[in-house]
């Protein structure tokens, strides 16, 4: 399954993305604030994209005009619903050459469509720890509905964080 947008591609990952994606993964200003470490080798990077990236509806983000894997977005896990009907959780990370040019913003609206559209889930959910700006504003850009705030352990940080609870329903996105 390949998705596009404007600027990007969302397809999925291969093995010959893992240098790409060693770039941006090693920086400790991507992982943890995602709730993940930063990538130690390119050996970590190519593990990633055979077990976690290999999931269904996981993509490389793709910037259009280089080919470059610029980032990592897609349904992460299945969230604790406390809305009726079938739900997923979107989960994103994005090179910080790339911040602050709306490309989240644009890769998270198309799997919304997405997840609506071709999945037929009726209510999608995205997180972002209390810290996390960057996040948030994807978040709020996107049009999710604040529903919760709860401490979470963060197994692979070895920490407990609080984490700000969002979903969207089907309905609420049509109305966007």
């Amino acid at each position: 399954m390949t998705l596009e947008t404007q600027r990007l591609i969302l397809r999925p990952f291969a093995a010959t993305d893992a240098e790409d994606l060693y770039e941006y993964a090693k920086d400790p200003r991507v992982g943890p604030a995602a709730g993940w470490p930063a990538h130690k080798s390119l050996e970590e990077s190519r593990e990633i994209i055979a077990s976690v990236f290999s999931a269904p509806n996981a993509f490389a983000v793709v910037d259009k005009p280089t080919g470059k894997v610029i980032g990592s977005a897609g349904f992460v896990d299945r969230h604790q619903s406390l809305l009726p009907g079938p739900d997923d959780e979107i989960g994103y990370a994005l090179s910080p050459e790339y911040w602050g040019r709306g490309l989240m913003p644009e890769a998270v609206r198309e799997l919304l469509r997405y997840g609506f559209e071709e999945l037929g889930l009726r209510t999608i959910w995205c997180g972002h720890y209390d810290f996390n700006d960057k996040s948030r504003r994807v978040v709020e850009k996107c049009g999710f509905r604040y529903r919760f705030t709860e401490k979470a352990w963060v197994e692979l940080m070895g920490e407990e964080r609080t984490e700000l609870h969002y979903a969207l329903t089907k309905e609420e996105w049509q109305e966007l």
